[in-house]
């Protein structure tokens, strides 16, 4: 398998029209786009679809704009206990950087806290932020388990993905049935394999096809 690229640094994007929210410049892009493949822009099918697809890249790499720290806000609280904590069942669609095609699947996040805990909620929102990029999954796992570890300093994080890649299923080798898992482990799920061995035997169940 060919090694990920390198993430491409955050910076803030130009800002947003508040009666469009398009992202600047991608509607006449796409009008070139639509003409480049044998399209006419202008039936009256397509009169508004540059300003359609504007107005959703802007949503699909919203994560581009945002800060971990901003997106969980208050949400890290003082708490006692060391017990494991699994979000399961994450939702989560990216965008390929090598194909611009989507992915979508699961994320499943573990931690061990040691005096701080985090909302519920935040999970969800840290995975939204990093998938809402141009991005391969194995870099979304690594950002997901790095961000929780940073805000937590638990004494351990586990992130498990699986997603459905449509770069293969819909072109390319056409297999519509494969799916991809990544995960990375920190703290004790990776160096005690009973810690592991819990984390994984929790999500099992609910993967892809079981």
């Amino acid at each position: 398998m060919t090694p990920p690229d390198p993430p491409a640094p955050d910076r803030p994007r130009p800002p947003l029209s508040p009666e469009t929210l398009e992202v600047p410049g991608l509607n006449p892009l796409t009008r070139e786009w639509l003409v480049a493949i044998g399209e006419d822009p202008d039936r009256e099918g397509l009169q508004r679809t540059p300003h359609r697809v504007a107005k959703a890249w802007q949503f699909m790499t919203a994560g581009y704009g945002q800060d971990v720290r901003e997106v969980v806000g208050d949400g890290v609280f003082a708490a006692e206990g060391s017990e494991m904590v699994i979000v399961k069942d994450i939702e989560f669609y990216s965008m390929c950087e090598h194909h611009m095609l989507p992915f979508y699947g699961r994320a499943h996040v573990a931690y061990i806290p040691d005096r701080k805990i985090l909302g519920l909620s935040k999970f969800a929102r840290i995975v939204d932020l990093y998938s809402r990029r141009l991005q391969v999954q194995e870099r979304i796992t690594t950002q997901v388990a790095d961000a929780v570890q940073d805000l937590l300093e638990p004494k351990g994080v586990a992130v498990f993905m699986e997603g459905v890649h449509l770069c293969m299923a819909m072109r390319g080798v056409q297999k519509q049935n494969s799916s991809t898992t990544t995960s990375a482990m920190r703290g004790l799920f990776r160096s005690d394999p009973r810690t592991r061995a819990e984390f994984m035997s929790a999500v099992q169940g609910t993967l892809r096809g079981r």
